[in-house]
C-alpha cells in the first residue's frame, strides 16, 4: 500500500537534507584534493560521452568556466577534443577579450536584451522568485493550484496538503507582487506599476543558443557551475552530482563542490588571464584548517549580463549597478532610465523596478551620501563649479 502524500513529502525532505550533507562533505576537503577530484570528473565524463558517441564542449561565461577551459587544456585536451562555446557578446568586454584569446566559438542570442525585458519582464531577485511572480502575471485555470500555493503556502494533493511550504513567496515580496493574482488582491497585496518580472532572460540570451549549437554539433557540455552558488544550481548538483547522463539532460560540472576561493586559487595556479572586471587577486594571511589560504578578487565576484538583477537584494552599495556606472555611465543611464517603454509611451528602466522593491540606486557617483541627505538639502557636490 502506497504511503500517504504527507509521509512521502517528509521522506523527500529527509532525502534532500541527506543530499545537502553529502555535498557539504565534498566541499569540506583541501583544495589539492578538490582539484584531483575535478580532473577525475573531467576525464570520466569525456570517456563516457565519447563511448556514447557524443562530442564535447565547455559552455563558457565568466571566471568559473574560463578557469575550467584553462584546466582542460592543461590536462592535454585540444580544440578538436573539447571546444569552447559562448554567447560572448553578453559578457563584459574584458571577459570577451579572454574568450577571444581562448578561441571561443561565439553563438548569437535568440533575442536581444531589450526585447526580452520589454516582452517578458525584468530578471529581479532570483530565478525562483522571478518564476513565481511570472506565474502570478499569467493566471490560467491550469496553474490555479500553483498560484494558490505561491500566495498562501498551502499545497494541494500533489504537495501532500502541506502548509507554509517553500512554494509561498517570501512575505516582503508577497506584499509587493501578490496583487498580480486575484486571490492576492483580495488579501490586500499590491502589484507592480507598469513593469513585468520574468526568469526567461537566460533562456533566450544564453541557454537556448548554446543548446541549439550543441544539438547541431551532437555535443554535450562541461559547465563551470558550483553548488555554493545556491538556488536551482545547488538543488540540481546535489541531486545529480558532477557528471549526469539523464534522459533529456547530459552535462558535467567538475567544479560542483568548489567554493569561489577554490576557483581563484586554481586560476592563480594555472596562470589564468583573469578579466579586468574581477580586479586583483588577494590572498589571506592565515590558512584554514586544511592549510589552504583564502583567495578572493577585489572586483566583481560574479558576473553576467549588465542588465541582470538576480541577487541584487543581497548586495550592499556600491552594488553591481553602481559599479556599472563607474565602468560605463552611458550604459548605466540606458539600463536605469530608458531601456523599456510603458503602456503610456514613457521610457523607464531598472530605476523604476529597484525603487519598487526598495533598493537604493540613485546618485551612484556619491552613493554613500544618499541615505543621509534630506530633501532639498545641499551637499558639497552641489557647490561644484561655484567654489
Amino acid at each position: 500500500m502506497a504511503k500517504p502524500k504527507i509521509e512521502r513529502l517528509e521522506a523527500y525532505k529527509k532525502y534532500r537534507m541527506e543530499l545537502h550533507e553529502a555535498m557539504l562533505q565534498k566541499q569540506r576537503v583541501p583544495y589539492s584534493i578538490k582539484r584531483k577530484m575535478s580532473e577525475d570528473r573531467i576525464r570520466s565524463f569525456y570517456k563516457e560521452a565519447q563511448a556514447r558517441g557524443y562530442n564535447l564542449h565547455v559552455s563558457v561565461g565568466g571566471l568559473d568556466s574560463i578557469v575550467l577551459c584553462y584546466l582542460i587544456r592543461e590536462m592535454g585536451y585540444d580544440e578538436d577534443e573539447i571546444k569552447f562555446v559562448s554567447a560572448s557578446t553578453l559578457e563584459d568586454v574584458s571577459i570577451q577579450k579572454v574568450h577571444k584569446e581562448l578561441g571561443v566559438i561565439c553563438v548569437r542570442p535568440l533575442r536581444n536584451k531589450v526585447e526580452v525585458i520589454q516582452e517578458f519582464g525584468f530578471p529581479i531577485l532570483s530565478k525562483k522568485i522571478a518564476n513565481k511572480i511570472d506565474t502570478l502575471q499569467h493566471p490560467t485555470e491550469k496553474n490555479k493550484t500553483v498560484r494558490h500555493a505561491i500566495i498562501t503556502g498551502e499545497c494541494g494533493e500533489q504537495g501532500g496538503f502541506a502548509t507554509n511550504s517553500k512554494m509561498q513567496l517570501p512575505k516582503s515580496y508577497l506584499e509587493k507582487f501578490g496583487g498580480l493574482d486575484e486571490e492576492g488582491r483580495a488579501l490586500g497585496y499590491k502589484a507592480p506599476p507598469d513593469f513585468k518580472v520574468s526568469d526567461k532572460c537566460c533562456y533566450y540570451l544564453k541557454e537556448a543558443p548554446c543548446d541549439i549549437w550543441a544539438k547541431e554539433n551532437n555535443s554535450v557540455p562541461y559547465l563551470g557551475i558550483m553548488a555554493s552558488e545556491g538556488g536551482r544550481r545547488a538543488d540540481a548538483l546535489e541531486e545529480h552530482g558532477c557528471n549526469y547522463f539523464g534522459k533529456t539532460v547530459i552535462r558535467s560540472a567538475p567544479f560542483a563542490f568548489y567554493y569561489h576561493s577554490d576557483i581563484v586559487h586554481l586560476a592563480v595556479d594555472l596562470n589564468v588571464h583573469i578579466p579586468e572586471i574581477y580586479g586583483e587577486v588577494k590572498i589571506s594571511d592565515t590558512p584554514n584548517e586544511f592549510g589552504d589560504y583564502e583567495y578572493t578578487t577585489t572586483g566583481e565576484q560574479r558576473t553576467g549580463c549588465s542588465m541582470c538583477g538576480f541577487g541584487i537584494q543581497m548586495e550592499t552599495r556600491p552594488h553591481r549597478f553602481d559599479r556599472l556606472y563607474e565602468r560605463n555611465p552611458k550604459e548605466w543611464d540606458f539600463w536605469m532610465n530608458r531601456c523599456c517603454t510603458d503602456a503610456n509611451g514613457n521610457k523607464f528602466g531598472w530605476g523604476r523596478v529597484l525603487d519598487y522593491v526598495g533598493i537604493e540606486w540613485k546618485d551612484p557617483a556619491h552613493w554613500w551620501l544618499a541615505p543621509k541627505q534630506l530633501d532639498g538639502q545641499m551637499t558639497i557636490f552641489d557647490m561644484e563649479g561655484i567654489i
